[in-house]
Order: C-alpha cells, then sequence, then structure tokens
C-alpha cells in the first residue's frame, strides 16, 4: 500500500500512482523525456522499445511511482524499485523540460523517502549519469554520497540522516519535552494530592 495523500505544487499535483495507472503514464511521460533527457534519465540514448519495456517492467515488479501530474499527464516522475538479491531499494528521477526549475525534483524526492521510510527501508541507492548535475545536486541535498564510475555516479542516501530525518527529530524534541513536563506534573500533583488527602483523614 503506497502513501494516498496528494502534495500541491503551483501548477500541478504530486501523488502516487496506483499500479493499474503506471504502465501508460509512466510510459507516456518517459517517451515525452526529450533526448537529452532521456539521456540523462538512462545513462544514454535509447529507443522508445526499450522504454516501453522498461515501464512494463516497472508496473509488475512493485515499483512505487511518484508522479508530479498536470493536467491528467505525468510531467515528472520519481521510482522507488524494490531491492533485488542483496542489494538495496534504488531510485530514479526524470523530470520533463516543461516542468524543470519549479521545485518539482524537491518535492518528488522528499515524498519518495517518504514511501520509502513507509516500507521501511533504511537506506537507498541511486544512479545518475556523470553528466546529470542537477541530479547530482539534487540528491546530495537529500545527502546521498555519489562516487563517479564507468561513466556514471552512484552512491546511497541513509534514510536515518537525511535533513528530513534531522528535521523530525528536531521538531519531535519540543513535544517529546513536553511530554516528559506534564508526566512529571501530574505525577508530583499525584504525590501532593495523596499526601494532603491522608493528612486530612
Amino acid at each position: 500500500m503506497a502513501l494516498e495523500e496528494t502534495v500541491r505544487t503551483a501548477l500541478g499535483y504530486v501523488r502516487t500512482l496506483i499500479q493499474q495507472e503506471e504502465l501508460p503514464l509512466l510510459r507516456d511521460h518517459l517517451l515525452r523525456l526529450d533526448a537529452a533527457s532521456r539521456h540523462d534519465r538512462f545513462n544514454g540514448f535509447l529507443d522508445d522499445s526499450f522504454i516501453e519495456r522498461y515501464a512494463a517492467r516497472c508496473a509488475e515488479d512493485g515499483t512505487v511511482i511518484v508522479a508530479y501530474i498536470v493536467d491528467g499527464m505525468v510531467r515528472g516522475a520519481a521510482e522507488l524499485h524494490p531491492p533485488e538479491n542483496d542489494s538495496l531499494p534504488e531510485v530514479a528521477f526524470s523530470v520533463e523540460a516543461s516542468a524543470r526549475r519549479q521545485g518539482v525534483g524537491t518535492v518528488l524526492f522528499r515524498r519518495l523517502i517518504a514511501e520509502a521510510r513507509w516500507k521501511g527501508y533504511k537506506r537507498l541507492r541511486i544512479t545518475t549519469g556523470a553528466e546529470n548535475h542537477a541530479m547530482r545536486a539534487l540528491a546530495g541535498k537529500f545527502g546521498a554520497h555519489l562516487a563517479f564510475r564507468h561513466g556514471e555516479s552512484t552512491g546511497t542516501i541513509d534514510l536515518a540522516k537525511t535533513p528530513e530525518a534531522k528535521l523530525a527529530d528536531l521538531a519531535a524534541s519540543p513535544f517529546t519535552a513536553g511530554r516528559a513536563l506534564l508526566s512529571f506534573n501530574s505525577t508530583c500533583w499525584k504525590l501532593i494530592s495523596s499526601m494532603y488527602g491522608n493528612r486530612a483523614a
């Protein structure tokens, strides 16, 4: 089960696709990518038949697709691929030219990390083309440490150390302290009440 709530942006909205939607919506989005974007996404120039097979596999193997949707069409997608054998779950991103420089990648990344945490994943693997500077910068923003190898950049994201995790800890601290203080006050009040209650008796 995927997270169901939607996240609104200026022009469209972000939500997790249900499996029946994945094949046509993801496929059409990937086919719309221009040559440079397709190269960045797949680290090479790939023909339409490869993309059609790729989208079909995603729809069948349990890949979670978080989509940025404008007027019923997916303009950006974040993919969370389940782990194979002993490998880490892998993430991938693609945003069409018309949806860039609007913070879409950041929203998709944040939502994908929430999905990964919901599934109980502790670490994620990310691979991107060496020339995909935007993706490398975005990954770095979320704590990925990328290394260049064989024409691509690969790295991992420790979900316990992402900026979101640190912010969540900071946000939780006042509430945790507040609960402790309330518990302490409640205990003191019960003690005082019992003392005075016993004296009155």
